[in-house]
């Protein structure tokens, strides 16, 4: 919103010597953003100055009339001015810049040879000093309004201040002249008159034109004036110009000017339709399928069933509130006008501007709010200036359909404000606060509180709350930073999980962080089975990207992404892990309370909305793709298999503080994985994720290389881990022995670990598998099984005896269990 000073002035009492910080500083505590305040006298560097034309020559042979001046311009020698210029006389006051100054846009005017003559500056047009957008001439003064030589700028307006504010969404009042003015006049507590109390004609029996309103919801009041035999001719005045341009809204003709300047001014946007291209009564309606509309800008646009259109005979004329339409406009040679003033559902407004990409400066206002008390005073102040400039008369009818309903009364405890604010407030301030704005208060304890009509942002008790912070002034509320207790430092879960992303990156894992959305083709993708819960995904009403409406429900959707993307840019060895939470909804059809702001919740009512939000565990995910050991001068590298995903959980699981002799891994089947290349990760005997290769159906999927492994676990699902004494550490040496077992291929090797742990008794230090060997002489459904056992005793040198005492126990567990015997015994 742009405005002047001393348009604001017109209306509002300020302080006579206010300063450019004294009025930024009052905008601002008011709420709005200032985008800028600028004096205009700045705006045009070096002398202007008022001159006397002496006498002027008349150039021939040129393409266009040229005229040579010479010009009185005060203590200097007379000037000569070459200028283009007719309307203007010998003995005329203009306004001229002379030589070393520079009009706006970086014009800059010097002494130089033209049409064959010297001129020396410029004889300035309104156009030129950026005062409005009149080309025809330049500025004639009235006689002996001043001396030559004088400074120009207080005489032609160019000592104003201008003022650019940012208004929030919520306070469309204030883009007008009528609502900062207001504003200004509640902080400087002076002096403020309303621009639209005026006296104005009522609604007459007879309208001056037929319109009917088939939707009240999108339209609640139409209110029109007719003016018949205007002078097509007329121009705007030059102070209404000057101050469109100065809001930055370019000049047309005199009736659409004036409803340009009085939205400016009131907040109230207008139209303006050519009473001789109207054809039967108007309708004010919403669009039918098939419409079209041709708007000012010349785009033929496809109506849309939300969009209000007003329409006579012929279809639709006019976008309503949004955009008019070339087929009723005015035009060049008008005579007679209707003249519009409604009030919009700014719902409907905001989404037709969207739909369409038209945002107009009254589609910004009717979006915002704007009060619905205007239409008359608009239509009776337009009416005085069109005629006042243009001549003409206004019919005596005037049409006022008022379906508007009247501001709700709001509840307000008094003792809230000081409540939710931090100030002392007693019911009397807040009622006095709030009365300056225009709202009516009553009460004492409990005030009842009817907001104004030009205040439509008020419609909970907390947005009068809020009104009471900010009139009371945001200075005034003390920054205190709330009492902070004693700190305990990281909590168990914090801990775990710093605990794993070290020991994964320790182990040569990159840590990524993924956005949580994923496509509705991830689970697909994934092969997930029709009945996996996975697939059941929370769905976002307003999600960031269309092409992922959905919450993760695995880590390794949006991980593989991952994968995928560093893939594609050269890296071959890659190998990642994420933590973060998945999002399993609750299956069920409840539909979740509609909470509110006004008071806190009840448990029920609580209960009831967590009921619904979906459980959000943290996971765990490793993928690996390529080399895991890198091939170099050292010796040949290797490549990532399952096993290394399986040692990756188990590192993790390992992390959290869980022990080795707690951790199970069994052959299992689950996708995304490959049937005969995935485990199921245990502890205590729960399953908390699997790990291994991923199914060649979803490599192919996804576009990644084969044998790319991966694991996902359920951080959240792990135990809480033990408090663990500080082990002792012996100082005696180890006793070192390897077992090589044979036995059946379908034992697990974990299971015979932990019978040889348990046979091995309480000497057994480590135990720790370091061979897999397979062979024809073994047997096709044998294989072999290295074991390193470590012993070591914490107050003597073990024995030999003792050693193979407790190794031969370990392997007569094996064998009991397992059949499994001493490789060549």
């Amino acid at each position: 919103m742009k405005t002047s000073l001393s348009w604001l002035r017109e209306y509002v009492e300020l302080p006579a010597e206010i300063t450019a910080s004294e009025l930024d500083a009052a905008l601002t505590n008011l709420g709005m953003e200032v985008e800028g305040i600028v004096d205009q006298a700045g705006t045009i560097l070096g002398d202007l100055v008022v001159g006397r034309v002496l006498t002027i020559e008349e150039l021939t042979g040129f393409k266009k009339p040229i005229r040579f001046c010479t010009v009185d311009v005060g203590n200097l020698a007379p000037q000569e001015i070459v200028c283009g210029a007719r309307n203007f006389a010998e003995g005329d006051l203009v306004v001229v810049i002379l030589p070393g100054g520079e009009l706006p846009g970086g014009f800059k005017i010097g002494a130089r040879k033209t049409y064959g003559r010297n001129s020396n500056g410029m004889i300035c047009s309104a156009a030129e000093l950026g005062l409005s957008g009149d080309h025809s001439g330049i500025i004639v003064l009235p006689a002996d309004s001043a001396e030559p030589g004088v400074d120009a700028r207080s005489i032609v307006g160019l000592d104003d201040v201008l003022v650019e504010v940012e208004i929030t969404p919520d306070r469309g009042y204030e883009m007008s002249v009528r609502g900062i003015a207001r504003e200004l006049a509640t902080y400087f507590s002076v002096a403020y008159r309303d621009p639209a109390d005026i006296a104005c004609a009522g609604a007459t029996t007879e309208v001056p034109y037929p319109v009917t309103i088939d939707d009240t919801v999108g339209c609640d009041r139409f209110a029109a004036r007719v003016v018949r035999g205007i002078d097509p001719t007329a121009q705007s005045p030059e102070w209404m110009q000057r101050r469109l341009i100065q809001a930055g809204i370019r000049a047309i003709s005199l009736p659409v000017d004036i409803t340009n300047y009085l939205m400016l001014e009131f907040g109230q946007p207008m139209h303006v339709f050519d009473l001789d291209r109207l054809h039967g009564g108007l309708v004010v309606r919403r669009a039918r399928a098939g419409e079209k509309l041709t708007t000012l800008d010349g785009v033929a646009r496809a109506l849309d069933a939300e969009d209000m259109v007003i329409c006579d005979e012929t279809g639709p004329i006019s976008l309503a509130a949004v955009m008019g339409g070339e087929t009723s406009e005015w035009q060049e040679g008008t005579v007679n006008v209707l003249l519009e003033a409604a009030h919009w559902d700014p719902v409907m407004v905001g989404r037709t501007a969207r739909r369409h990409r038209l945002f107009s400066e009254a589609a910004k206002r009717w979006e915002r709010g704007v009060d619905p008390s205007l239409p008359l005073a608009a239509l009776q102040k337009a009416v005085d200036i069109l005629i006042e400039h243009a001549g003409g008369t206004a019919s005596a009818l005037v049409l006022d359909i008022d379906n508007v309903v009247a501001p709700v009364a709001l509840t307000l405890p008094a003792e809230s404000a000081s409540r939710l604010i931090g100030l002392p407030y007693t019911g009397e301030q807040v009622a006095a606060l709030l009365r300056k704005i225009g709202c009516e208060v009553s009460g004492d304890e409990v005030l009842s509180v009817v907001p104004p009509t030009w205040r439509p942002d008020l419609v909970a008790p907390i947005d009068l709350i809020e009104e009471v912070a900010r009139l009371g002034g945001y200075n005034e509320i003390p920054s205190v930073l709330p009492p902070a207790g004693a700190s305990r430092g990281l909590t168990p879960a914090q801990k775990q999980r710093r605990s794993v992303g070290r020991a994964l990156a320790e182990n040569g894992y990159v840590e990524v962080l993924s956005y949580p959305f994923v496509s509705p083709g991830v689970a697909d993708a994934l092969g997930l089975p029709p009945a996996d819960p996975r697939r059941s995904a929370v769905r976002l009403t307003n999600p960031l990207s269309e092409e992922e409406p959905l919450l993760r429900t695995t880590l390794l959707g949006p991980l593989l992404g991952t994968l995928k993307r560093n893939l594609g840019r050269g890296r071959r060895d890659v190998a990642l892990f994420e933590a973060g939470t998945v999002f399993l909804p609750h299956l069920t059809s409840t539909a979740p309370p509609e909470l509110g702001v006004d008071r806190r919740p009840g448990n029920a009512e609580w209960a009831a909305a967590n009921a619904i939000v979906p459980e959000q565990p943290w996971h765990l995910a490793v993928v690996l793709a390529g080399d895991i050991e890198p091939a170099g001068w050292w010796g040949a590298g290797r490549a990532a298999t399952w096993a290394d995903a399986i040692e990756a959980a188990r590192v993790a699981v390992a992390a959290s503080g869980i022990a080795e002799d707690r951790i199970t891994v069994r052959a299992a089947e689950n996708a995304p994985w490959h049937p005969g290349r995935c485990a199921t990760i245990l502890v205590d005997g729960e399953v908390i994720g699997h790990a291994g290769e991923l199914h060649p159906a979803v490599l192919t999927a996804l576009e990644l290389p084969k044998r790319t492994s991966a694991a996902e676990i359920d951080l959240d699902a792990l135990p809480a881990a033990p408090v663990v004494d500080a082990p002792k550490i012996s100082t005696f040496p180890p006793a070192l022995i390897d077992v090589a077992l044979v036995l059946d291929r379908t034992v697990p090797a974990a299971e015979v670990q932990a019978a040889l742990t348990e046979g091995a008794g309480e000497l057994l230090e480590s135990v720790s598998l370091f061979d897999v060997y397979e062979s024809e002489q073994l047997g096709g459904d044998k294989r072999s099984l290295a074991y390193k056992l470590t012993f070591r005793a914490p107050d003597r040198t073990l024995t030999s005896e003792e050693t193979i005492a407790a190794r031969d126990a370990a392997v007569a567990v094996t064998f009991s269990r397992f059949g499994a015997v001493l490789r060549g015994a």
